[in-house]
């Protein structure tokens, strides 16, 4: 009995550590980031107005913007978003409801395991001789977001299982006893009940997606560019556009590396300006997300 009780006040204290560590971490995790708005916001914040969103770059420090950059990087996240999201979780469905488990899907699974911890600049030199040179879609904005595509691609699969495998199994047995086909009761069942958690992958995987320089850098991202992409809509038939696609781009990330690499002072203060405006962006996509999972979740009754 005693050292029932004593094996009991040992777990506890182990708990009550555990807690105090993963409140520690939250806390420096916190603070890293407030750090960071804080630094970024004194310097950076005098610049931000109207004039520095409408600009494009410019040799001269004072007449500098972001728009061709923030452009840019709106609409290699929208090609890497409709791309990657829709394959990737398709691909975890496949995997986890569908495909015979064998050796080939064990190594499917290892190959996608593998593929998630790669380094971004592989998959820009994979994207630099098969989109480029291969398929000859040239420096454009289809290639910089099928490259990142690619580069999220295993953590989108990856979360889309998981979550998927996070469904009780009594749920896909009620279905099935009531006369659902696997597919009915992948979409009815499966799918409502997992898209909290695969909403969470795309999240992560977005986020890392939206501040990559490497793989961009490598298919040729330009570091100065004063003109945008061809309208996706226009005034005449058939009014919808894919020009675009192909035009050359630059991100927020190469502008900010761009500013940065200069010895003017008034050059790293626009930088500044353009990491905050790039936090503001990604905290924003991942608010979007969020409610989104929030509906979801708020839809479904347990």
């Amino acid at each position: 009995m005693e050292a029932h009780t004593s094996g009991l006040a040992r777990r506890k204290v182990v708990d009550g550590l555990f807690a105090i560590v993963g409140l520690l971490a939250l806390l420096v995790g916190l603070m890293t980031l407030t750090a960071l708005l804080v630094d970024l916001t004194l310097d950076g914040a005098e610049r931000l107005s109207w004039q520095f969103f409408t600009s494009y770059p410019s040799r001269f420090a004072a007449r500098a913007g972001i728009l061709s950059a923030w452009v840019g990087t709106t609409l290699v996240m929208f090609v890497t978003a409709v791309v990657a999201v829709p394959l990737g979780v398709a691909a975890g469905i496949y995997l986890e409801e569908y495909a015979s488990k064998n050796w080939m899907t064990d190594l499917i699974e290892i190959n996608i395991a593998n593929l998630a911890g790669v380094p971004s600049i592989i998959y820009g030199l994979m994207a630099l001789g098969l989109f480029v040179y291969q398929f000859h879609l040239g420096q454009s904005l289809l290639t910089a977001g099928l490259t990142l595509a690619l580069l999220i691609l295993p953590v989108v699969i990856v979360a889309t299982r998981e979550a998927i495998r996070a469904v009780p199994g009594n749920i896909r047995e009620a279905a099935y006893a009531l006369g659902a086909t696997q597919w009915q009761t992948v979409k009815d069942h499966v799918l409502p009940y997992s898209t909290g958690g695969i909403l969470t992958g795309v999240i992560i995987a977005l986020s890392r997606a939206i501040g990559e320089t490497a793989p961009l850098v490598t298919i040729g991202a330009l570091t100065f560019i004063a003109f945008l992409p061809s309208p996706p809509v226009k005034a005449e038939f058939p009014y919808i556009s894919f020009e675009w696609l192909m035009s050359p781009f630059t991100v927020m990330p190469i502008q900010m590396f761009n500013w940065v690499s200069r010895p003017q002072q008034e050059f790293h203060f626009n930088a500044a300006a353009a990491g905050l405006v790039l936090l503001v962006m990604t905290l924003s996509m991942n608010a979007v997300a969020i409610y989104i999972r929030y509906r979801f979740r708020k839809r479904i009754r347990w």
